[in-house]
């Protein structure tokens, strides 16, 4: 797994890179009541905003990690957002190919990300 600076982490399994928030994430956001995905068959530039979050405490946006194309979104988080609160690594928000996968090579691991978030 990858982690980026804003809280994603990223699956990278044959092509497809499946995408959601860290734990860490979901703690500081609170109770998730609210996931707005992005459409599959959509191209997406890195660092472009594809997911709305809400929750109690606030509105977040989950950015595109990398350029690419929706490949596949996890309709279950539309009808029970909380998913996110409960497993955030299980509740993962989409899948995506990339057309830059050397980037994932600039990503942080688990032990860097660890030292970000100071756990």
């Amino acid at each position: 797994m990858k982690f980026t600076e804003d809280h994603e982490w990223l699956d990278a399994k044959d092509e497809i890179i499946t995408v959601g928030i860290t734990e860490h994430a979901a703690t500081q956001l609170g109770d998730v009541v609210f996931i707005e995905l992005p459409e599959v068959g959509r191209t997406v530039t890195k660092g472009e905003e594809i997911v709305v979050i809400e929750s109690v405490k606030a509105a977040s946006d989950i950015t595109a990690p990398l350029d690419g194309e929706i490949t596949e979104v996890n309709d279950a988080l539309s009808d029970t957002p909380g998913l996110v609160n409960e497993d955030a690594e299980a509740a993962w928000f989409f899948k995506m190919t990339t057309t830059t996968p050397e980037e994932m090579n600039g990503m942080m691991d688990e032990d860097a990300y660890k030292e970000l978030i100071g756990d």
